[in-house]
Order: C-alpha cells, then sequence, then structure tokens
C-alpha cells in the first residue's frame, strides 16, 4: 500500500526519484563506456557533503550543522555513527525525454591511487528532474580514505549521455 502511494505521489509530482528506493549497487569493476553526449540529458546540480569529524573544527554555519544532525539522525552509539561517517554526493539531472537510465558515480579514494571504483543506481522510465545520491560511508571511508577525484555519467543503451566530473578526475 505504502509502494502504491509512493508511486502516486511521484507521478502527481513528477518526480522519478521516488521509484529508486533501493541503495546503489557497488560494481566490481568500472568498464569504460563509449562517449555519445545526447542533449536530452544534463546535470543541474552537485552537492558534496563531507561527514567526518576531522573536518568540523572551526564550522559553526547552521546550515552545515544542521546536515550533520540530518545524516546522523537515528544512530544510537558510536558504531551507528562511524558507520555513517564519509562522503555524500547527491547529483540532480533532467531527462527531457523518456528513458531507461543508470547513473554510474564513479571515484578514486586516497589510499588506493589511481584505482576506480563505482557505484550505481537504475531509473526505468525516467523523466524530468531527478535527484540520485551516492555515499562513500563506513569501513570503505575508514579504510580508504576520502574521495580523491569523481565522476557521474548518465548511460543509456551502452553509452555516456551526460557527464559532471570533478575538477581532478582524469
Amino acid at each position: 500500500m505504502k509502494q502504491i502511494f509512493l508511486q502516486m505521489l511521484a507521478v502527481v509530482l513528477g518526480a522519478t526519484s521516488l521509484f529508486c528506493a533501493e541503495p546503489a549497487e557497488l560494481l566490481p569493476k568500472a568498464n569504460p563506456l563509449p562517449l555519445s553526449i545526447d542533449e536530452s540529458f544534463q546535470f543541474r546540480k552537485t552537492i558534496i557533503f563531507v561527514n567526518d569529524p576531522i573536518y568540523w573544527k572551526g564550522t559553526m554555519d547552521e546550515m552545515l550543522a544542521f546536515e550533520r544532525l540530518r545524516i546522523n539522525y537515528g544512530a544510537i552509539d558510536a558504531y551507528d555513527r562511524s558507520k555513517r561517517i564519509g562522503d555524500y554526493y547527491t547529483f540532480y539531472w533532467r531527462s527531457k525525454r523518456k528513458a531507461d537510465l543508470t547513473i554510474r558515480f564513479e571515484y578514486r579514494q586516497e589510499l588506493l591511487g589511481t584505482y576506480v571504483q563505482a557505484q550505481e543506481r537504475h531509473y526505468l522510465g525516467a523523466k524530468g528532474t531527478v535527484e540520485s545520491h551516492f555515499a562513500v560511508i563506513g569501513d570503505n571511508y575508514k579504510e580508504d580514505g576520502r574521495v580523491t577525484s569523481w565522476r557521474a555519467i548518465l548511460i543509456e543503451d551502452g553509452k555516456i549521455v551526460a557527464l559532471n566530473q570533478s575538477f581532478l578526475w582524469r
């Protein structure tokens, strides 16, 4: 019943991000894909948030404090909070036409050098503005370090149709 309500709400609001409730899947290997940029798809905005006490020094900004509280909400003990420490990425992208798309988040971490890891989310019949969330948290963040460079790509039929990347991505 709840799923039907969410789907109806998404149709009314025109949002396709509600249809993707599963967490992003970590890929064993990020295979390269051909580039075929399409003007029907574009990245609109990227938000990066670091939830790590090491980087909280001197930040008295109320918005940052609220974001920290939001991410850590429900963490009961130090173990739960440690699982939420890491890098959080939110991508807003737009599809002008209905399409089955996959957004892939590829990234490199401090202690892994040039090794590329990837996470994916799948959207069936995506059209309009979509919000996609990715996180490098917990043991992955603790053992391999911060994300040093990243890129987000939209994939349709095995081809990259839109691209957004950090300055350090090469």
